[in-house]
């Protein structure tokens, strides 16, 4: 990232990355209820949590950028 922020085309790409990264994480939680298996259940919790870190991450990167 240079002085002057993320280009255009970078911004679009994050807020794809964003809204993929929140369907999967949706899916997963709401999959939760529907599991039986503790093993896959605490995957899915798992990957719950990956998520989120990295929402909260994409996120980050989005409101340290300028808008212009």
């Amino acid at each position: 990232m240079t002085d002057q922020g993320l280009a255009l085309h970078e911004i679009i790409e994050i807020h794809e990355l964003l809204n993929f990264k929140t369907i999967g994480m949706t899916k997963s939680k709401m999959m939760q209820g529907l599991v039986f298996d503790q093993d896959l259940k605490a995957l899915m919790e798992k990957e719950v949590q990956q998520s989120q870190k990295a929402i909260n991450n994409l996120q980050s990167l989005l409101q340290r950028t300028p808008t212009q």
